[in-house]
């Protein structure tokens, strides 16, 4: 009787690849515990050292850790929308936390989860800050530059994962890298505007 050789049960090509591999969902709400977590340490020690002191001088004047308050979007763009930052910022996150069944992508996880973590960190500041709910202060404490932001408007860790974030998604989006991993082809572009 000839051996049997083990076969797989489905067929090999792209629907079985995507079938077999796990949602990076773990790495995304990881990252996002991460970065959350990073941007309230800082935070407090910020709050707890800095405050009415003078601007910390770091790496030859190129940094500078000063505590500033922003009830604004990001560079104290808009500062009396501060309730309207807060409802984005959480339909932000649902909608990220929606999105994390289909993920697929390693990329789209650490972008996403760069996102989710920074969107929280901020939030959370709106929500418990003065002057009180969703209309907090979120703090901010880097400066670059120049130690009350005259050059590079002040940011925190909070920020500066949004920004990242961002700046990776749109780099996965142009690449054409959907959430499941696979590329967008140009084949199925095509037919889509048929």
């Amino acid at each position: 009787m000839p051996e049997e050789v083990d076969r797989p049960s489905e067929p090999a090509g792209p629907t079985s690849e995507v079938g077999h591999r796990r949602p990076r969902t773990a790495l995304l709400v990881g990252l996002a515990a991460g970065i959350l977590a990073l941007d309230l340490v800082t935070k407090l020690v910020v709050v707890a050292t800095l405050s009415d002191r003078e601007p910390l001088r770091l790496l030859g004047g190129a940094l500078y850790l000063t505590e500033a308050r922003n009830t604004g979007a990001a560079f104290s763009f808009a500062e009396g929308a501060t309730v309207v930052f807060s409802l984005i910022a959480a339909v932000v996150v649902v909608v990220i936390v929606r999105a994390a069944r289909r993920l697929f992508s390693t990329g789209w996880a650490v972008a996403l989860g760069l996102v989710l973590g920074g969107a929280l960190g901020n939030l959370v500041d709106r929500v418990f800050r003065d002057p009180g709910f969703l209309r907090g202060g979120v703090v901010d404490f880097f400066s670059l530059f120049d130690p009350y932001g005259r050059v590079w408007p002040i940011f925190n860790v909070a920020d500066s994962a949004i920004v990242c974030g961002g700046i990776l998604g749109a780099v996965l989006a142009v690449r054409g890298i959907e959430f499941d991993g696979s590329r967008g082809g140009g084949d199925r572009k095509r037919a889509g505007t048929d």
